[in-house]
């Protein structure tokens, strides 16, 4: 488990460097190697990608209609907010035709080396990131103070994108609206929820199967990582929240390292 504020690292409990899946944590990554992307100009958010009619953007924002897994959509894009894999496995293949190389070479180069992350991407663009907490904690003070990413397009990505669009967060619940940005789930009014019950409504962030999630609450001014090697399931839903809610009580006022 990992603390941290724009400063850095503020609190650390148990293995920070143990290898594990980030499974869907991984999108948080792949989202931010396409926002870095679209800020140098190498391609913007309305360039179409995915099925027809969708965009950069649509994907991002789990919004092109695609299902959780498969290449049929279900909906025309815009309608619905449906959570898809596959939309980020074609987001990865989008910046693969532009730079011409292969997904986990863009993403190290953008995102990784230059935060100092040692991960590897073993799979999918939308799960298959495998590396230490101390690497999710990196990206989280990177969101705290962004250094890769203009502030003004993390702010867009982190504010609501196709307002209103009702849809269903695996292993939560359905939600109308269901709040997300571009790769980033946004907590909103949302409840129950996998954050905690005293983090502010913009938090964002994304959990995984394999029990590791990544929030920022840019209101407390904190972000906390965590890895845990069990598969997620209603215990994640019980025990998360109280989690969040005794850091942010612990540690909201710490100015350093613990």
């Amino acid at each position: 488990m990992a603390v941290v504020g724009s400063e850095g690292l503020r609190s650390r409990h148990g293995s920070f460097y143990t290898v594990k899946r980030w499974t869907s944590v991984t999108k948080l990554f792949t989202a931010y190697s396409v926002l870095i992307g679209v800020d140098s100009g190498r391609w913007n958010l309305g360039e179409a990608a995915g099925p027809p009619g969708s965009t950069v953007r649509h994907l991002l924002a789990h919004a092109s209609g695609l299902p959780f897994d498969g290449p049929t959509p279900i909906t025309p894009p815009g309608r619905r907010r449906i959570y898809s894999n596959t939309g980020f496995d074609l987001l990865g293949e989008f910046v693969s035709q532009k730079t011409g190389l292969a997904f986990a070479d863009h993403l190290k180069d953008s995102v990784l080396d230059p935060l100092g992350i040692e991960a590897e991407l073993r799979g999918r663009p939308s799960e298959g990131l495998v590396g230490g907490v101390i690497g999710m904690a990196r990206l989280a003070t990177e969101l705290l103070a962004p250094t890769l990413l203009s502030p003004a397009l993390l702010r867009e990505a982190t504010t609501v994108t196709f307002p209103s669009l009702p849809g269903t967060l695996p292993g939560v619940g359905r939600f109308d609206p269901l709040e997300w940005g571009l790769g980033f789930e946004i907590k909103g009014a949302k409840s129950p929820h996998w954050t905690g019950q005293t983090n502010s409504p913009e938090t964002y962030g994304h959990f995984g199967g394999s029990g590791a999630f990544l929030w920022v609450d840019p209101v407390a001014e904190i972000g906390l990582c965590v890895q845990t090697g069990r598969e997620f399931g209603p215990w994640a839903l019980e025990s998360w929240p109280i989690l969040s809610d005794a850091v942010l009580a612990e540690v909201s006022g710490s100015t350093g390292p613990r």
